[in-house]
């Protein structure tokens, strides 16, 4: 049996946030968290990316492997020449994924690679690890009465499953939008934000997302919502900044903390 955390436990340093200010730099939370407080006090309505910010899916079945069996399923049918030797070397089987669906759009090649990715996460979830204070945040935002949905590039039958083992399926459900067959409508396509927001009712001024890609900072921009970067080390942190993200938090205790004093008042 696998054991996992339950995501409310802290180790090392104190929590840091990050803020793309002139110098780029990595503050302690208490002298940078009013950005951080008037996000969290206008949304209403939050969105969260799966793949991240509520998990790290690949944890225990690796990623790269995966993108390596979907290059070798397209070689042994043939198909070596459908890549470029950068994409056969890409460790993310969603590159992979893209690649095959601009070659061969709306193919029934890409329909069963999809197919393919979709049971490879089904099978990442029983070894998948909750992202550190995820299941508390969560569970906190929706007892304020914040009204709370997925959107991810990752099948939303693999967000279901994972929340199910987790116990949060109705901080969520109806609300979790994934991948579809037609891959144009991956992040950043702002297709699944507002697909969330339109089936939530929300208004773009009470919405936020929270992210851990450039993929999802576009997204959200592109939807006209705010956006919270969610970073698991510094150089992921340095990549959201280079993005555009104005907010970039190294842990989601300052978001669960912000929530707990407000809810204290």
């Amino acid at each position: 049996m696998v054991r996992r955390p339950l995501g409310n436990h802290h180790h090392g340093p104190d929590t840091l946030l990050v803020t793309s200010d002139a110098t780029k730099q990595t503050v302690p939370v208490a002298e940078a968290t009013e950005s951080l407080r008037e996000l969290i006090k206008r949304a209403r309505f939050v969105l969260f990316d799966f793949d991240g910010p509520i998990c790290r899916l690949f944890a225990g079945h690796s990623a790269e492997r995966v993108a390596v069996e979907q290059v070798r399923w397209l070689e042994e049918r043939g198909l070596r020449g459908l890549l470029t030797e950068e994409e056969r070397a890409e460790p993310d089987p969603h590159a992979v994924l893209r690649a095959v669906d601009q070659r061969r759009p709306g193919s029934d090649l890409v329909v069963e690679l999809e197919e393919r990715l979709t049971q490879q996460e089904l099978t990442a979830v029983a070894s998948a690890w909750p992202t550190q204070y995820a299941d508390p945040l969560i569970r906190t935002w929706y007892a304020v009465g914040a009204h709370l949905a997925v959107t991810t590039n990752n099948s939303p039958a693999v967000a279901s499953r994972y929340l199910a083992t987790r116990g949060l399926t109705a901080c969520f459900a109806p609300h979790i939008y994934g991948r579809t067959q037609d891959l144009h409508f991956l992040k950043p396509h702002p297709y699944c934000v507002q697909r969330a927001l339109g089936a939530l009712g929300a208004t773009p001024e009470a919405s936020l997302m929270i992210g851990d890609t450039p993929s999802d900072f576009a997204a959200a921009t592109a939807a006209g919502i705010a956006f919270l970067g969610y970073a698991r080390n510094e150089r992921k942190a340095k990549v959201l900044r280079e993005a555009g993200a104005e907010v970039v938090v190294l842990s989601l205790e300052p978001i669960l903390g912000v929530l707990r004093e407000r809810g204290g008042k």
